[in-house]
């Protein structure tokens, strides 16, 4: 017989522990570890399997590509760029997301470019009726979409193998439960069994998984750190869900660039894809106010331009206020010392505000020197040029240092009509001659002072 383990597994990294204790001690968040019950065998001998049992290994980077290798497409170009080129078959994708974000409704619409493929939607929290509604809300109108209310996992699994579908959703992983496991639905232990489960079958039989998670207060993929390991592809949805815009990044992709994002806006017939990014990111920006300056970003494959806002005021308390969306906080501060230790710029005694327009996260260090330059514009209340992009990393002795994918900034840019472009200078000593007649002047800065002066700051 098979004895029960007790196991306390973090829903925040999923490091594994003996004992309880009220702090993890690999991430050392607190009170994220959880009870789980392991079954393990009675004595600790293995299995021997048959050799007639194994499976053959194949040579497939010698052969041709296997039929697997295909993607389909989604129907909307913005999600085909974020998977890489559409969805691949027998992979496994996970979205996340804030409820009511449009998750579902993102699902629903890959119906109509699926066909004539079958497509089994699993509905574990809504009914079907409420889908079906949905769906005719959203215009959606396919006879390839099947509707199952089942949340048990077995008989998933068995209706998978009576439809043969090829594409299989699942809405949502935190309602399915396996009746092998006492715990119940949404526990560590359902949502990584249930899902390894899934995913086998999905690699087993060839289909496409699509499954929806729910994310924690902080932001994250609820359930443990390992269901993320298991599947192909990580697709978070960034916005609020009071706002028109979505946008989808690719937080983990085998098939394709990470950090890649895609831009949607939601109205009554559903997400509909935002072609060119870079002006929603800058449209409506006041050009004279002082504060402000635009970013020519990286994400994934894509340069995009991006406003940042600095609001810089006098302070009414003992520590003064830094307050940050859509830029790391801690990276903030750095670039407040260095404009009050270098460039002898005062930012002691100000409250900083700083946020990205349009809700993106700006990752990547590039976005230091625009940082910079709105906050350098708020203080000395005057506004920089408004026909200047900015772009580099700041060290921590007032130098610009080098960014990779300059090219594609300055095109960029220059696409989007403004005149001027600040990187580094490393950036501009070896720059191809079809960047030199674009009609956009390429500045190189050494330091973070002469860019400054070259925005009138």
């Amino acid at each position: 017989m098979a004895k029960s383990s007790i196991r306390y597994i973090c829903a925040n990294c999923g490091a594994v522990s003996l004992k309880y204790s009220g702090k993890c001690f690999d991430c050392q968040s607190w009170g994220t570890l959880q009870e789980t019950h392991e079954e393990t065998p009675e004595n600790g001998s293995k299995k021997k399997i048959p050799t007639s049992q194994l499976s053959k290994p194949e040579n497939l980077l010698a052969d041709e590509p296997p039929e697997t290798s295909r993607r389909l497409p989604t129907g909307m170009n913005e999600l085909d760029r974020v998977l890489g080129g559409g969805l691949m078959n027998a992979s496994a994708v996970l979205c996340g997301g804030e409820p009511g974000i449009g998750k579902s409704t993102l699902m629903l619409q890959i119906a109509p470019s699926a066909t004539p493929a079958k497509i089994l939607y699993i509905c574990g929290e809504e009914s079907p009726a409420q889908v079906r509604d949905r769906a005719r809300r959203l215009g959606i109108h396919t006879k390839n979409l099947w509707l199952l209310a089942e949340v048990t996992l077995e008989r998933i699994l068995a209706s998978i193998d009576n439809e043969k579908p090829a594409i299989v959703i699942i809405d949502s992983i935190q309602t399915i439960f396996s009746d092998e496991y006492q715990s119940s639905a949404g526990t560590i232990t359902q949502i990584r069994e249930c899902a390894s489960s899934l995913i086998r079958t999905a690699k087993s039989r060839g289909f496409i998984l699509l499954i929806i998670g729910h994310i924690t207060k902080a932001g994250s993929l609820a359930g443990p750190k390992t269901l993320e390991h298991m599947v192909d592809t990580v697709l978070q949805f960034e916005g609020e869900s009071h706002q028109r815009y979505r946008m989808i990044r690719s937080v983990k992709n085998r098939f394709g660039s990470t950090n890649e994002i895609g831009v949607f806006r939601m109205d009554e017939h559903g997400l509909e894809e935002v072609t060119n990014p870079s002006e929603f990111f800058i449209a409506d920006r006041s050009a004279d106010v002082p504060g402000n300056a635009v970013i020519a970003a990286i994400e994934g494959t894509r340069a995009l331009l991006v406003e940042v806002q600095a609001l810089v005021s006098k302070t009414n308390y003992s520590m003064p206020q830094r307050i940050s969306s859509g830029f790391d906080l801690k990276r903030l501060n750095i670039i407040l010392a260095v404009l009050e230790k270098r460039l002898l710029i005062p930012t002691w005694g100000q409250d900083v505000f700083i946020k990205a327009a349009g809700g993106l996260k700006l990752v990547e260090p590039a976005a230091d020197l625009g940082v910079a330059a709105a906050i350098a514009s708020g203080i000395r209340d005057i506004a920089s040029d408004p026909s200047t992009v900015c772009a580099g990393e700041i060290g921590l002795s007032g130098e610009l240092r080098a960014i990779s994918d300059s090219e594609r900034r300055i095109r960029e840019a220059a696409h989007l009509g403004f005149q001027r472009i600040l990187l580094p200078a490393a950036n501009t000593r070896a720059l191809k001659a079809s960047l030199k007649t674009l009609p956009i002047a390429i500045v190189g800065c050494k330091t973070l002072q002469q860019a400054l002066d070259h925005l009138e700051l």
